[in-house]
Formats: structure tokens, C-alpha cells, sequence
């Protein structure tokens, strides 16, 4: 995390989700909280392509510049991105 400090959100299910997790987390002896966090975290590794894809078409609309991308994401100059072995191309 970063020194920002973020405060947590709830998350809003249905009752039969909720159940779900509920009975998961007890059976697997753990909490509700981290069974989310780590399915999140397994599903998020399984699609993770399309994630990528997903946020490589977002960053294309910026101004279709990959380098122009990050330095508006990051705040680092197109320079420095250079510098620290730059970023690669759309289709990398």
C-alpha cells in the first residue's frame, strides 16, 4: 500500500453469494474478508490477459501513444520512462 492510507469500501452482494463465502470461509478456517481477497486474487490470475487487453485498449484512447500512456498514469516524464528501459509497444 502506498503512504496514502485508503479506507476500505463495503461490498455489496446478494444473500446467496454472501452464503456462499460465508460457508467457504468457515470450512477452509479463515475469514470472510481474506477468502474475497484471495479469490479475487486467483480469478484476477486466471483472466489476467484479458485484464491486460481490457487496459491496453483504455490507454490506446489517451492519445494512442504506450509511452504517453504511462507518463499520464505514472506522472513520469516520457524521458525517464526511456531512462528506466521504457515501456515496449501495444503489442508486446
Amino acid at each position: 500500500m502506498t503512504a496514502t492510507t485508503k479506507r476500505q469500501a463495503p461490498l455489496k452482494i446478494d444473500p446467496a453469494t454472501d452464503e456462499l463465502i460465508t460457508q467457504a470461509a468457515h470450512f477452509l478456517g479463515m475469514t470472510k474478508k481474506d477468502f474475497v481477497a484471495e479469490a479475487a486474487k486467483t480469478y484476477l490470475r486466471q483472466r489476467h490477459e484479458e485484464v491486460r487487453q481490457g487496459m491496453i485498449e483504455s490507454m490506446k484512447v489517451l492519445d494512442g501513444s504506450l509511452t504517453s500512456s504511462v507518463a499520464a498514469l505514472t506522472g513520469l516524464s516520457p524521458e525517464r520512462i526511456e531512462q528506466l528501459g521504457g515501456v515496449g509497444d501495444w503489442d508486446e
